[in-house]
């Protein structure tokens, strides 16, 4: 089959993650829908890796990029290259260090997401008691954002006492983990605050395994596993971050300026969070609401 439009490149994090599975199945879909060929690559959150696969998508001729980066800082030069040599590329999820550079970061407003999870929290733990914070990896931008998010609402309210705070680096088997030697440590706490939904799987489980699933556990990104969990009455809330959408406005947004040199949008974009609770997660399908 001939695609008119030529070939159309997503990068992004390990499929694994349901959450990164949906950017590229967006971006794949909507590429095709648009008469374009797709090839999906993956980074693992490895800079170097996702250097040699801007490589290879220059090397095949690539129309454009579209790109969940593997660094704020380690993406620039490899987008750069891509710039050179005539193919844009359309950042989602997460942003880089530098303007100019992309023609679009398209990511979720990640404060104002974690502003509505901290609120939900602070309302779920009645104002007091303690509580542990997961945090995603150090070097990804979102973690620090969402964690910010969280403590400018949660900081306001002295009866809530933070016990411990670590980075289980967005994994649900590291959550798991540092959860249950953080309860060894801490067996009085009474909810637990996550910068997304997998650690917040882990966190549950370990959680449970302690005898301890009355404990108020929040997510971030809106996932399926996350919204089974709220409906079982387990995870009590999470904040949906439009992943789907996203990839595809990506990919509406590179055939746009393919076809016209311009998208006729800002380059930075900020989609609005939506909180995800037991009154809504019925609606919620993989990373949008029906």
């Amino acid at each position: 089959m001939v695609y008119a439009g030529g070939l159309i490149v997503a990068i992004t994090p390990s499929p694994d993650n349901p959450f990164f599975k949906s950017e590229a199945v967006g971006a794949e879909a909507k590429a095709k829908e648009l008469g374009y060929e797709a090839l999906l690559l993956v980074h693992d959150d490895d800079a170097n890796k996702q250097s040699e696969l801007f490589d290879t998508a220059i090397a095949r001729g690539a129309k454009a990029i579209i790109l969940d980066n593997a660094g704020a800082d380690a993406s620039i030069a490899p987008i750069e290259r891509a710039k050179k040599a005539g193919i844009p590329t359309f950042l989602i999820d997460r942003e880089i260090n530098k303007t100019d550079v992309a023609i679009a970061q398209i990511v979720s407003n990640n404060y104002q997401g974690a502003k509505l999870g901290g609120e939900e929290f602070v309302k779920l733990m009645g104002e007091k008691g303690n509580f542990v914070e997961l945090v995603g990896k150090e070097s990804d931008t979102n973690a620090g954002i969402r964690s910010q998010g969280y403590h400018d609402v949660i900081d306001q309210y002295p009866d809530l006492k933070m016990v411990a705070r670590q980075s289980a680096n967005w994994s649900q088997t590291e959550a798991y983990e540092k959860m249950e030697s953080i309860i060894q440590a801490n067996p009085d706490i009474q909810g637990v605050i996550c910068g997304n939904d997998t650690m917040a799987m882990g966190a549950m489980a370990a959680l449970k395994a302690a005898g301890k699933g009355d404990v108020i556990v929040v997510g971030f990104d809106g996932s399926n596993d996350v919204r089974d969990s709220i409906l079982a009455g387990d995870i009590k809330a999470t904040v949906l971050q439009p992943a789907y959408r996203i990839a595809e406005m990506a990919v509406e947004q590179a055939d746009k300026y393919l076809k016209t040199g311009s998208t006729g949008l800002p380059e930075k974009q900020l989609m609005d969070c939506v909180l995800i609770n037991s009154e809504n997660a019925s609606k919620l399908e993989t990373f949008a609401l029906k």
